[in-house]
């Protein structure tokens, strides 16, 4: 791909995606995207013309992942402003303007903006921990991506049930020590949760990511689909290497359909 010149902050660098080409610009000075976003962006059920929002989009990974898995509008939501400048810059690097837009605000009144009920996907990959939870760091935007500074899981849930429509879906990845949270709060939006992987680093290792999706106004019905092992020996699995290289569209186990 023939990138346009963009202006690098002090500090940034752009990191290529491995995936169709994209490019992203990152930082040490924030927090950059890790394996969660990627598994995030393969694991959401997309469809070719799917209108998308993604919230606590950072520097915009999953929005650019989806934009290889969807032709329609993609909106990243990032309340802080660096991230925010980073991903709509990172969006003209990919020239992908025409697709996918950069919002900065609160996901709490994003509505107001993006309306009610006009996506048929919303993802998200919030702050996992409480605010009292653990040590917060002191980099501010490190502290604001791992801590609830900014929203709850609740407010997060809230948001997703506010911009998605009915029978839209919403996907979430997390951490499975919240996982009974986030199946009570997701029905306490009218979020049915139908699809739940557990990622674990290496076999007989507990798991440490979670990946759930869930439909608006959906019948309850949930399935749990067969683990990812992430490491086999020291290297990805080839399911990982797949999705990295971009071999596979999607994070679902062969024969396991939506």
């Amino acid at each position: 791909m023939d990138n346009p010149q963009v202006s690098l902050q002090e500090g940034e660098r752009i990191d290529d995606l491995l995936t169709h080409d994209l490019r992203i610009i990152q930082s040490e000075d924030v927090f950059s995207f890790s394996l969660d976003a990627v598994l995030l962006g393969r694991f959401c059920s997309v469809t070719p013309s799917a209108r998308a929002v993604d919230l606590c989009s950072g520097n915009g990974v999953v929005a650019l992942l989806l934009s290889t898995r969807t032709r329609g509008e993609i909106v990243a939501v990032e309340i802080q402003e660096r991230l925010a400048d980073m991903a709509d810059r990172s969006v003209r690097l990919n020239r992908l303007e025409e697709r996918i837009s950069v919002l900065q605000a609160d996901l709490n009144v994003a509505h107001k903006e993006l309306g009610h009920g006009q996506f048929d996907l919303v993802t998200v990959n919030p702050p996992y921990l409480p605010v009292s939870s653990g040590d917060r760091k002191t980099n501010p935007h490190i502290a604001a991506a791992r801590h609830e500074l900014y929203c709850t899981l609740d407010q997060v849930l809230a948001a997703c049930s506010r911009l998605v429509r009915s029978k839209g879906k919403v996907a979430m990845v997390h951490r499975p020590s919240r996982l009974t949270e986030i199946i009570v709060g997701m029905r306490q939006h009218r979020l049915e949760p139908k699809r739940i992987r557990f990622v674990h680093p290496r076999a007989g290792e507990e798991a440490n990511i979670v990946l759930i999706e869930a439909v608006r106004d959906g019948k309850p019905e949930v399935r749990l689909q067969p683990p990812l092992i992430v490491y086999e020996g020291d290297r990805y699995c080839q399911e990982l290497l797949d999705v990295y290289y971009g071999h596979a569209d999607k994070l679902v186990p062969q024969g396991m359909k939506d």
